[in-house]
This record gives C-alpha cells, sequence and structure tokens, in this order.
C-alpha cells in the first residue's frame, strides 16, 4: 500500500498538447492468414483469480481468455461489438413468444484434457453463472433474471427458458466472460476453476510465473481447423505505464490490448513509423466513484450529492483527455449509441451543470446541514497508471474546493478488489466496464441484487426500473424508463458518481495482423484470429 501525493498540477503542465492522429485502418478479415509465431503482449495487471464467471477484470481476461470457448461471442472483426456469431453454438431459434431460444452445439468439441464438451457442459456452466451454488459469486447473475431455467434434452442442443421476453438475451449470452467448464469438474468442485485453467480454447495453458509472464500454446486439436495461426502467446505483466510502452518501442512486445494515453501512442508513433499501427474507439468504461454507504456520514445522500456537485466535468474532460484513457463527459451510456441521454437531458442532473461555481456553493451548503463540515476521508483507488490514478488525482483536486481533505490510497488489483468486495472502503474509485453497448448488461452493476453493488445501497426503486426498461419492447418507453433510472442513480440518490467515458487507443506493431479494435478492451481476446505477417 502506498500512498501518493496531490500533483494533478504537474501532471497537467508537463505533457505537451499533441495534434490527434487518425487511426490507422486495421487488417481486414479478407487478408490472407500467415501461420506461426509467438505473439507477446504487455498486460498490466495480474490476473486475482482464474474464474471467468466471478472476475471483472482484463488482467484475468486478456492472459486467460485464449483457453476457452464461449456459446456465442461478438464477430471478432466487428469494429461496433455488437454483431453476434456462433462459437461453440453452430445455429440457434427462437420460439413465436420470444421466451425459448434452442441452440444446437458443435460436435467433436475437446476439453485440452482430451474428454468431449456436450451440452452438459454448457448446461453446467450456465448453472453455475445464473443459479450459482451457495458460497460462489457469479459477478454478472443478475444480466440473467430472466432466465428460468437451462436444459440440456440431447447432447447438442442447450435451452434457455424465460420468465418473460427480453431484447438483450442473445447479447448476454455472447458475454466473453462466459466460458464454458467442464460439467465433471464443477459437480466435484465449483469453485475449482478459481485457481485452475482447463477449456476448449485455442490455446492451451503452459505456465504463469507471477510477476513475470502467462504462456499458452497452439491447440493442435482445436475444433475450428486451420487455427489458431499463431504458434502461441506469452502474455508479460508490466504494471508501470512507462515501461509498457518501452517495451513495445524496443520491439520486445508487439501489443498491449486495454489502451495507451494520446502522450504514449504519439512517442510511440514518432519511434516506429511505419512500423506501428494506431487503432481507436469510444470505450464502453466509465471511471467513477462509489461511497460505501454502510459507512456513515456516506448513508447520507446530502454528502453523496456534494461530492458529485464538487467535480466540474467539463474542465476535467479537456485536461485528462490531454494525458489519460478518458474524455467524454456521459451518463449511463456511451455516447453517440443508441441509448445515451442527449447532452441537454444530462445538464439537468447533479454534477452535470455548466455552473461550476453555483454547484460547489450548493456542495458546501449540504456539507455544512449534514454536519460535516472540514470532512476527510480516504480515497482508495486501484494501483493502475490508467486511468485510475490522474483521475484519483483530480478528484482530490476538486473536493478540496469545496473545503474536503483526502487521503489518496492506492492497492493492488487484487487488494483493491477484495477491498470492494469486503466493503473495506469508505470512498472507492470504481470502473464499471462492460464489453456490448446494451443497457440491461451495462447498468446490472447498480441493482441492489448485484455482487458488483460495492456501495451496498439498498434501492427498490432501481431495481423496479431496471426490471421495467429490460421488458419492454417499446424503445421510446425503453428510453424514458433509462432516464429515470439515470436521474435516480445519479441525482436523486447518487449511489455511484459518475466521472467519465473512457477512451480506446492500441498502438501496435503492424507485423501483428488479424486484430480489430471494439469498444470494449473485455472483446476479442481469443487471439483465434490473430497471426503474425513476418
Amino acid at each position: 500500500m502506498t500512498q501518493r501525493p496531490i500533483r494533478l498540477l504537474w501532471i497537467l503542465t508537463c505533457v505537451a498538447i499533441i495534434a490527434t492522429l487518425g487511426p490507422a485502418v486495421p487488417t481486414s478479415a479478407q487478408d490472407k492468414p500467415r501461420s506461426g509465431g509467438e505473439l507477446v503482449f504487455v498486460v498490466a495487471a495480474e490476473p486475482p483469480g482464474f474464474d471467468g464467471h466471478r472476475e471483472e477484470t482484463f488482467a484475468m481476461l486478456h492472459p486467460i481468455g485464449p483457453h476457452y470457448n464461449t456459446l456465442l461471442r461478438v464477430d471478432p472483426f466487428d469494429k461496433t461489438g455488437t454483431k453476434f456469431v456462433g462459437d461453440l453454438a453452430e445455429s440457434w431459434t427462437v420460439s413465436t413468444d420470444k421466451r425459448t431460444y434452442t441452440f444446437k452445439v458443435r460436435q467433436g468439441v475437446k476439453f485440452h484434457d482430451g474428454s468431449v464438451m456436450t451440452s452438459r457442459d454448457v448446461k453446467a456452466s450456465y448453472d453455475k453463472i445464473i443459479f450459482p451454488p451457495a458460497g460462489v459469486v457469479s459477478s454478472r447473475q443478475a444480466a440473467y433474471r430472466a432466465v428460468e431455467a437451462v436444459e440440456a434434452p440431447t447432447a447438442d442442443t442447450i435451452v434457455f427458458r424465460l420468465k418473460w421476453p427480453e431484447a438483450s438475451i442473445i447479447a448476454n449470452l455472447s458475454s466473453p466472460w462466459n466460458w464454458i467448464y467442464k460439467a465433471d469438474i464443477l459437480a466435484k468442485d465449483p469453485k475449482w476453476y478459481e485457481k485452475n485453467v482447463m477449456g476448449t480454447g485455442p490455446f492451451k495453458y503452459v505456465e504463469y510465473v507471477r510477476g513475470s509472464h502467462w504462456i499458452g500454446k497452439k491447440n493442435p486439436d482445436y475444433w475450428d481447423k486451420g487455427k489458431p495461426y499463431l504458434d502461441g502467446y506469452r502474455a508479460i505483466f508490466i504494471p508501470a505505464a512507462s515501461a509498457q510502452v518501452a517495451a513495445i518501442r524496443g520491439e520486445r512486445a508487439m501489443i498491449q490490448f486495454r489502451g495507451f494515453t494520446p502522450t504514449d501512442r504519439d512517442t510511440l508513433v514518432s519511434a516506429l513509423g511505419s512500423k506501428i499501427t494506431v487503432q481507436e474507439s469510444p470505450w464502453n468504461c466509465s471511471i467513477g466513484v462509489t461511497p460505501n454507504e454502510q459507512k456513515k456520514p456516506y448513508n447520507d445522500k446530502r454528502v453523496r450529492r456534494a461530492l458529485t456537485l464538487a467535480l466540474d466535468r467539463y474542465e476535467g474532460s479537456k485536461a485528462l483527455s490531454r494525458i489519460a484513457l478518458i474524455k467524454e463527459v456521459a451518463g449511463i451510456q456511451v455516447p453517440g449509441t443508441p441509448w445515451a441521454t442527449p447532452p441537454a437531458e444530462l445538464e439537468k442532473l447533479a454534477g452535470y451543470g455548466r455552473d461550476i461555481n453555483a454547484a460547489r456553493a450548493e456542495a458546501r451548503r449540504l456539507l455544512k446541514e449534514a454536519g460535516v463540515e472540514g470532512l476527510s476521508f480516504t480515497l482508495t483507488n486501484r494501483a493502475l497508471p490508467q486511468p485510475y490514478e490522474p483521475f484519483g488525482i483530480w478528484l482530490i483536486d476538486q473536493w478540496r474546493q469545496v473545503g474536503i481533505s483526502v487521503k489518496h490510497v492506492v492497492l493492488e488489483t487484487s487488494a483493491w478488489f477484495q477491498a470492494l468486495r469486503n466493503g473495506d472502503f469508505e470512498v472507492a474509485v470504481t470502473a464499471p466496464c462492460n464489453s456490448i453497448v446494451e443497457p440491461d448488461m451495462d447498468i446490472h452493476w447498480f441493482l441492489t441484487t448485484s455482487p458488483v453493488n460495492y456501495g451496498r445501497h439498498k434501492d427498490t426503486v432501481l431495481d423496479d426500473l431496471y426490471a421495467r426498461q429490460s421488458r419492454t419492447l417499446d424503445p421510446e418507453e425503453r428510453r424514458r424508463l433509462l432516464r429515470q433510472f439515470e436521474k435516480q442513480l445519479y441525482d436523486e440518490e447518487v449511489h455511484f458518481i459518475m466521472g467519465f467515458q473512457w477512451h480506446r487507443i492500441i498502438p501496435h506493431l503492424s507485423k501483428v495482423r488479424g486484430y480489430t479494435i471494439t469498444p470494449s478492451h473485455f472483446l476479442n481476446c481469443q487471439l483465434d484470429t490473430v497471426w503474425l505477417s513476418e
């Protein structure tokens, strides 16, 4: 554990304003792949555990994802991250009442131990996700409230029966976290996958050396014949941003799948020229603040409201977007997408108005009314340079301007997650991220029953609005309900203090082909389409 000094002014003044570079055009799906070679990529943190059904971090998904398949997946060449294709499912049909989804499962698929995968394994995996046994954490359980039962009537058929029609079900079933595990293993120990790896994916597990690397090798029995193209991959763990850039600049690594800052991008382009390719995309991640409502005074919504009113998001966006992975001022959905909040509506919410002086005056009044003038607390943050550290430093500077004193404590990824899960914090930086831009998937974080409701709020109004927006088939009615959900979350109760939307920048060696950036660093992690041109 370390305490970081406040150095916002230094960060904001030491970086030159550099003209933004346009993203290079990625390799198309039609280019003829070349087989062979080892892909070396950087991961900025280490996995806190190995179970995709439990974890929520890229630090687990990037090195371990290539060992697994899912039932459905997002098309790896779709830049929007919204086109769904079969992975272990060959095809599917939907009943006329939209409550029964039947999937045909590929035959002859083998687990890495040589055993044959059947629909029984798919059922066992989804039962663990949707109906987890006692003591087992499923981070996405709340997203499947519509599912009544999962059935496996034959070895090649899996059926999902819904309590009500739900437009987001295919998107949910395409989640990159929903790895298919072996039923026999889960029957003996449902927690086995938290510390072990064994899937059906394009790469087999070789070794993990903590603090150093993770290695996977080509699965010669992979069901998708001709893939993967790579002989293997090596994920190297480098937490320091400068060292990550140096690794790619020195061509010791080829890519980092999470994202670099604008400055890092420009440094690499300047150093490597045509040897580097840049892909950019809006990013379905936000970064914000979760007050622990089980601790005083954060159980008082006046205090929570004061914390959000103190933030000048519009000036913060201008400054932070020059040095960090964050950019847009946003609501509960990615700006520019169908469910995003219009700017005029967003400005009506607490902390989103344009008059920062009036907002901060109201913040001071609320703190005084709540009896906590001169409030001081510890901000628990994640020990990742991007975008957690600059965001945390910016927060401290903003709150100082309304008389709040903050100690900044950063924790390594595993310890940070543990603190959140245990409620061992006062106020924490949290970063809801998702793979697919879909309200049901994006806002389930904030349900009372969600295991990632780290603030531990109990809000039946939010729960009801979520259920209603999920079930309506009228787009306009859904938008109306989403605006109500947003107002309850950010304004009326301030359970979560939204900061900014992320912006994704992937500069990589040009010899890395077959990779297409999407709005999520959780997508495209199987590496089955990736190949090296030399």
